[in-house]
């Protein structure tokens, strides 16, 4: 009895463990590169603009974005958000 409770409980933590994980096409991107973050820049980019929040984009970062080809979910801000610095 005792065995067929921790099979149930690993399996339903595999499941969940994989149902958390990436999309095949998110897998596919970060397969191209060697890191998740091109640099630390994009990491700090990346972890203050997470999804549903506000995007906030300084002109720095646009061109330090196309210098260091960063990948990922591309943000698409207007002139007018880009943060002047």
């Amino acid at each position: 009895m005792r065995t067929g409770i921790t099979r149930a409980l690993l399996l339903g933590g595999v499941l969940l463990a994989a149902s958390a994980c990436a999309t095949s096409e998110e897998w596919g991107e970060w397969g191209k590169h060697p890191t998740h973050f091109a640099s630390g820049g994009h990491a700090m980019f990346s972890f203050r603009n997470t999804e549903g929040s506000a995007p906030r984009v300084r002109r720095t970062e646009i061109d330090r974005a196309r210098a260091e080809q960063w990948w990922g979910k591309v943000i698409t801000v207007s002139a007018e958000q880009i943060i002047q610095q």
